[in-house]
């Protein structure tokens, strides 16, 4: 072949193939300021979710019937499950087209795919390994009670289970690079809840080596390098023992219910960073961990023992390195208590699971989590059972939501966005005490109850917001059930007065006016108001006088 006739084919092949599939890189994490985004073909993705349940994805007919839902409720990542039975029917014998199935129909329903795998452990349990690890269960070991009794539960200890985990893992994330050209998977979940039940941690013999062995230098240079900002949990335990830096587990930790949680998290977050290493090796794209949370007053093994709860993040950040992140699955009424503690510098938010479809927090949970956390995605649980998607809170919050998108994305990291919402207790009581927040040279008070509506007709719940500093002296608002006041925040003497609040929508990425709220909507200028009857989104001017 002549070489004009190789430029030619080079050409035609360059004008067929899909730009994103030539240019675009994998999906990949990036800072921008003091927020970490998920980069999709090269653009940021803020991503407005939903978790299927655990078996929607697994008959694709099934799933084809529930698309329409998931779109009528304005999802732009659907976050679904692969499992391990499934992918590996025999040992050795790869059936990939379940997740196959699922990337053709997300992508051609417009939607990018959070893939969870259901491995080793989902929820503690080992209910989704294959038959041959059910029934193998003298070479991949169960995990033990304290009266030596074998629970459903695979031990992180054992290196044949690792192995054959890692394999199946690998071999999985190899098909999606080789399968999913578009990048419609652009995240995965390493297992599912992962922790030890109904004990603190697994006493199984290759358990009991491990907890008799010297503590990992690893753990140790960890703990020592950041000794002063670790969790009181951590550091009171080894504290006991005079911080010692070497010695075995009980040397170091002691006996307690927390020195033997500390061990347990160590064996889980192991086992779990040396499979993402694997999957990572086949194709490397963001990988995670999530957690069930702990009810009050329970202890370790009431709860899921040594998942990577708070208090153990010291553990899973020493021994999870190539672990992106820790996802919070969030089922409590007491969101904001739990979700301000997933933000961290080594730890961007991501909220995978929230509460159950239907409830009216979650909008405005959504909202505090891209606004005030800066957080990546959020994905209330079940997703497509929801009742009356058409009319549902969370619907109407992400039609808002994915209009400031673009806005949400330009300005995270950068010190020009904040988020509210009315903390609930664990019982779901709201705290309706005003919020005070600074933001572009103004004090802002946020009331979480709207002072011009019948407290009986209103849910607290559903209220929450975020605001956008757009310019010197302007403000886009939005949300819902909230009512701004603005003062100097250089306590210079200057009054605040409000110039202009225009209610609207962005269309097809403009900005589209309304109506200009500046007589009784706004208290004569004197405030900015959002209903509480449905979400929407306002911009303000502001100007100071004396």
């Amino acid at each position: 072949m002549t070489p004009s006739r190789w430029i030619s084919l080079l050409t035609a092949l360059v004008v067929a193939a899909p730009l994103s599939a030539l240019s675009a890189a994998a999906p990949h994490l990036k800072k921008q300021g003091i927020a970490t985004q998920l980069i999709v073909d090269d653009k940021p993705l803020l991503m407005l979710g939903g978790e299927l349940g655990n078996s929607t994805a697994s008959d694709l007919k099934h799933l084809s019937t529930h698309w329409s839902t998931l779109k009528t409720i304005g999802l732009n990542t659907v976050i679904a499950p692969v499992e391990w039975d499934q992918i590996e029917p025999r040992e050795g014998v790869y059936d990939f087209s379940p997740v196959e199935g699922l990337i053709q129909q997300a992508e051609a329903n417009g939607m990018k795919v959070v893939l969870l795998w259901f491995g080793a452990w989902k929820n503690s349990m080992s209910s989704y390994a294959p038959p041959y690890i059910k029934h193998g269960w003298q070479t991949y070991s169960k995990a033990q009670d304290d009266k030596g009794v074998a629970r459903d539960i695979l031990t992180p200890y054992d290196p044949d289970t690792l192995k054959a985990d890692q394999r199946v893992f690998a071999a999985l994330m190899g098909q999606i690079k080789a399968f999913d050209k578009n990048h419609t998977i652009v995240m995965v979940q390493v297992e599912n809840e992962i922790g030890m039940l109904p004990v603190v941690r697994d006493y199984s013999p290759q358990a009991q080596a491990a907890f008799e062995g010297q503590v990992p230098a690893a753990l140790m240079a960890y703990l020592q390098k950041n000794k002063a900002g670790l969790h009181s949990y951590v550091r009171d335990t080894w504290a006991i023992k005079g911080f010692r830096m070497t010695g075995t587990w009980s040397e170091v930790f002691g006996h307690s219910v927390e020195a033997q949680e500390i061990f347990q998290a160590w064996g889980f977050t192991v086992f779990a960073n040396e499979l993402t290493k694997a999957g990572k090796a086949a194709y490397d794209i963001p990988m995670y961990v999530n957690v069930a949370l702990n009810r009050p007053d329970q202890k370790p093994g009431q709860y899921p023992s040594a998942g990577p709860l708070p208090h153990l993040f010291d553990i899973w950040k020493a021994g999870g390195p190539d672990i992106d992140l820790i996802g919070l699955d969030a089922y409590f009424p007491n969101y904001v208590h739990w979700a301000d503690q997933f933000k961290r510098p080594d730890n961007p938010v991501f909220v995978p699971e929230a509460n159950q479809s239907g409830k009216p927090d979650a909008g405005g949970n959504a909202f505090y989590t891209f606004g005030e956390l800066e957080g990546m995605g959020f994905g209330p649980f079940a997703i497509e059972l929801l009742p009356n998607p058409a009319t549902d809170p969370l619907t109407d919050a992400y039609r808002v939501l994915r209009q400031i998108s673009p806005l949400i994305l330009a300005h995270q990291g950068k010190g020009t966005m904040r988020g509210f919402k009315a903390p609930l207790s664990y019982e779901g009581v709201p705290d309706t005490t005003p919020r005070t927040i600074e933001l572009g040279g103004y004090t802002i008070t946020i009331n979480m109850v709207d002072s011009r509506t019948p407290k009986e007709t209103q849910d607290v719940q559903a209220h929450g917001g975020l605001i956008i500093q757009t310019g010197k002296d302007e403000f886009l608002v939005a949300g819902r059930g909230v009512i701004l006041r603005f003062a100097d925040a250089s306590k210079s003497g200057d009054q605040v007065g409000i110039e202009q609040i225009v209610e609207g929508e962005f269309v097809d990425g403009t900005w589209v006016g309304g109506r200009w709220l500046n007589g009784d909507q706004s208290g004569q200028g004197r405030y900015l108001r959002l209903p509480p009857e449905k979400f929407g989104i306002q911009k303000l001017k502001v100007y100071r006088y004396r």
